[in-house]
């Protein structure tokens, strides 16, 4: 066993013997009808905090063949499946982290002392090989593969360090990229190449030089989409194991879908569970300053678009001219792009689109903004939420209407000229009903849909629900009167407690918002003489 070169099973025992610990080895039998296939070539791209080097050390624990599998995966999901016998503990394990070598060495040097380590210890375990030449790595690894049929799962952690550390050194990650080519294509000893980072591979013209990879990416998670983070169902059994309610742990964590799976981010639900708290965790590992960096570039749209996922909206974007860095913009598509791959956005791949994936990123959005001059009219809409949502709640309508008006005027750079404009006014303006609330636009009802409803959180329940109707040159009563035509209350019939209808309106000739409420009060259903 050595330090990169069949490593064993300490790192992996640690995951094993934490207080959680959710079993992904079901990744084991994807990869597993990849491996010694022209699919041999996975990248797993992900946010920080989603597990990636944790799956890592399980990939590596399951393929050394100096570790006895029988004793650390006998339970595991992978165990019940037909390939766990095939593969198990049958190769040579290469598992580097290359932060490891780029902090040490720097960007010049890191290559030639990778190979200078990864040499020294396969001549450590096969010293009776005829090296033709014991200082090249690739020509040494060729060696064992003709005298001795050895196989290699090559994996590699942080792959794409260099390019977030070096951002701008184009000439270091050239000859990066080109050194992964020349070790890894279409080599004979590659049984399988895993890597996983944060960003996908970089292109760089006729330098897209590992493109025989197939990526697993925060855009097109693919096969591997139940094993990104958490899915509902695990979060669910951690919920009951530790008394802690599924509902808020939505509001919170949920939001990254994929092919209509939610998935949760992982380290942040473990940290609540631990805690019994509920809060933002993601801070404690990435300072608001690195969003802002983002949000804050003078792209045509940007703003606007974050403005609108900011008020729950989902905004299409193109993702074809990202070229997977963190320096090569040419629009704002391309740093949405890069937002949903540091995970900072969800991706909806069915529609194009990305949104703001739950309320602890939307937390993280809020202090980017409200840190931030260019952002004034977002500081100021939220400075007043509070307001807004007390006299909704007091059924205050003037209050109601001159607060709407407020935030329009503060974000009146967006094109305020229909409904989907006023919504996400409102919607910004009732930023603070997201603690209290689940927010839903265009809820199905009894007729048709309601454009905003507030749904009140089990936490909440003494919070009336809301559902809100907006009108376009219309009156406020309009509104009120469609909400009772097309019996929109029908789709909260089984909430029980206080509901407001909440009629709002705009005259594009006066400028002038309304706003009309009314109170009801629902009742629980009762069946058989048991309220439900």
């Amino acid at each position: 066993m050595g330090t990169y070169l069949n490593p064993g099973v300490d790192r992996y025992e640690e995951a094993l013997r934490s207080q959680i610990y959710v079993d992904k080895s079901g990744l084991l039998s994807c990869v597993n009808q990849m491996i010694g296939t022209m699919q041999k070539y996975i990248c797993v791209s992900r946010p920080r905090r989603f597990g990636k080097s944790v799956t890592a050390d399980m990939v590596s624990a399951y393929y050394d063949r100096t570790v006895d599998g029988h004793s650390v995966f006998p339970d595991h999901l992978i165990s019940k499946t037909d390939s766990y016998e095939e593969h198990m503990n049958q190769y040579d394990v290469l598992k580097i982290n290359m932060q490891d070598f780029l902090g040490s060495a720097g960007p010049e040097e890191f290559i030639s002392r990778l190979q200078k380590r990864l040499l020294w210890e396969l001549m450590q375990a096969y010293p009776d090989t005829d090296y033709f030449d014991s200082t090249n790595l690739i020509r040494s690894m060729n060696d064992l593969y003709t005298q001795k049929k050895c196989r290699f799962v090559i994996i590699i952690d942080e792959w794409d360090c260099i390019f977030r550390e070096y951002p701008h050194d184009e000439r270091a990650q050239k000859k990066y990229l080109d050194f992964l080519r020349d070790w890894l294509k279409d080599k004979p000893y590659v049984a399988l190449a895993y890597m996983t980072g944060i960003l996908p591979i970089k292109k760089y013209g006729t330098h897209s030089a590992l493109n025989m990879f197939t990526e697993y990416s925060m855009e097109n998670p693919g096969i591997l989409s139940k094993y990104v983070g958490f899915t509902e169902e695990e979060v669910s059994g951690l919920c009951e194991r530790y008394h802690m309610d599924l509902q808020e742990c939505n509001s919170w964590y949920d939001g990254y879908l994929f092919h209509g799976m939610h998935v949760y981010n992982p380290d942040s639900i473990v940290k609540t569970m631990l805690s019994g708290i509920y809060d933002d965790y993601w801070n404690q590992t990435e300072t608001y300053e690195a969003l802002k960096v983002y949000i804050d570039m003078n792209y045509d749209g940007l703003r606007d678009s974050i403005i609108r996922m900011m008020a729950g909206d989902h905004v299409r974007i193109n993702t074809g001219s990202f070229q997977n860095d963190m320096t090569t913009f040419s629009n704002a598509d391309d740093v949405m792009t890069l937002l949903v791959h540091l995970g900072y956005l969800g991706y909806s791949m069915e529609d194009g689109t990305a949104f703001i994936p739950n309320h602890e990123i939307m937390k993280e959005f809020v202090t980017a903004t409200t840190a931030s001059n260019p952002w004034n009219e977002v500081i100021h809409s939220l400075k007043y939420s509070d307001e807004f949502l007390k006299a909704a709640w007091n059924q205050d309508e003037e209050a109601v209407a001159e607060g709407i008006a407020k935030a329009h005027l503060e974000t009146s750079h967006l094109q305020y000229n229909d409904e989907n404009a006023l919504s996400y006014t409102v919607s910004l303006a009732y930023y603070a009903a997201r603690q209290y609330y689940t927010v839903v636009r265009e809820l199905p009802t009894g007729k048709g849909f309601a454009d905003l409803a507030f749904i009140p959180r089990k936490k909440y329940a003494d919070k009336p629900a809301m559902l809100v109707e907006l009108k376009w040159d219309q009156s406020a009563s309009t509104a009120i009167s469609q909400i009772h035509e097309k019996q929109y209350p029908e789709g909260l019939k089984e909430y029980a407690g206080n509901l407001l209808l909440v009629g709002i309106s705009y005259d594009k000739e006066t400028r002038q918002h309304q706003c009309v409420i009314e109170k009801l009060l629902f009742t629980p259903l009762v069946k058989n003489g048991i309220a439900k």
